[in-house]
């Protein structure tokens, strides 16, 4: 009995290192910094006046405790700031907190203000967000409760801190890699069970949908034979996620697999940050295996045992 408790603990807390925390931080750094950089221009058109009203309006009914801008445009407003000052503040502050994450400068603190500003312009924004600011959330709030800083961060070099707890470094990734898991299979369930993915009429439909009809229709239509094995083959490699990304003669092909799907996915729909925090997601959680990190340099090595 003693040990079958033992068991489910070992699992859920595995001895690990900060291998994968030194590819999420940087990663979501990236993808906090291209983020904000592509929403510089739309950022006051988009998250103000009577679109931004609304938006908030809707979320409380749904919640009013769920964080929104609005209530950052209260506070600046009650100091004499211009509701376009306090957008543009905030702004700068998402980009700040994502140069720093890249570099690893006061890690904590720029995960979570990461992660609050984001969840607030996601949720004002709810009319224009989509399936990226969901993942950016999920990765930056496992970032944030993580055991950072990691050695390869600022913080680190600049504190000459101690080495975090291995079982709790295990913990916090093993979180990641069942949530991944979870999404994948019921993704790749969903997709199975109607027929557009396996005729290939949803791959179809969603690139000739604007705005992500990158790709000429008349390519489209001369690949046409194509789209049907694309469709099996992604619903194949997302309910097959779970299963094979835990062995280790299939975890390097399933993730290389799985990132491939998403550049493809960045390539036809110009869906780059989407395709960017995924494979952030999925080399931090079953990618550390593959690397070899060391101070100088980084390359690959054969796999270990899973953790």
């Amino acid at each position: 009995m003693r040990a079958l408790r033992q068991r489910p603990l070992g699992f859920l807390f595995p001895i690990g290192t900060d291998d994968w925390l030194a590819i999420l931080r940087p990663g979501l750094g990236l993808q906090v910094i291209f983020y904000s950089l592509s929403l510089r221009n739309d950022w006051n058109y988009l998250l103000s006046g009577t679109g931004r009203e609304l938006a908030e309006a809707l979320l409380s009914l749904e919640s009013h405790f769920v964080p929104r801008l609005g209530w950052l445009v209260a506070l600046g407003t009650h100091t004499g700031l211009r509701v376009e000052t306090v957008l543009s503040i905030v702004w700068a502050c998402l980009l700040a907190a994502g140069c720093c994450l890249l570099v690893g400068l006061a890690c904590r603190l720029s995960a979570i203000l990461a992660w609050l500003l984001h969840l607030c312009a996601a949720k004002t924004g709810g009319f224009v967000s989509y399936g990226v600011d969901n993942f950016m959330t999920i990765g930056l709030f496992y970032l944030m409760l993580s055991p950072l800083p990691d050695r390869y961060s600022l913080d680190w070099r600049l504190r000459e801190l101690r080495p975090k707890d291995p079982h709790l470094l295990g913990f916090w990734r093993r979180v990641l890699q069942l949530h991944l898991c979870i999404i994948y299979f019921f993704s790749g369930l969903t997709k199975c069970l109607g027929s557009g993915w396996w005729d290939g009429s949803n791959i179809w439909r969603s690139l000739i949908r604007p705005p992500f009809n990158v790709i000429d229709p008349k390519i489209l239509v001369q690949g046409k034979l194509i789209f049907p094995i694309a469709g099996i083959v992604i619903c194949l490699l997302e309910t097959g996620y779970p299963f094979f990304i835990w062995n280790n003669k299939t975890r390097g092909v399933w993730l290389i697999c799985i990132c491939g799907m998403h550049i493809l996915i960045g390539l036809a729909m110009g869906m780059w940050l989407f395709s960017l925090v995924m494979i952030v997601l999925n080399v931090a959680a079953f990618g550390p295996e593959l690397i070899r990190f060391d101070r100088h340099r980084i390359s690959l090595r054969p796999q270990t045992a899973v953790s």
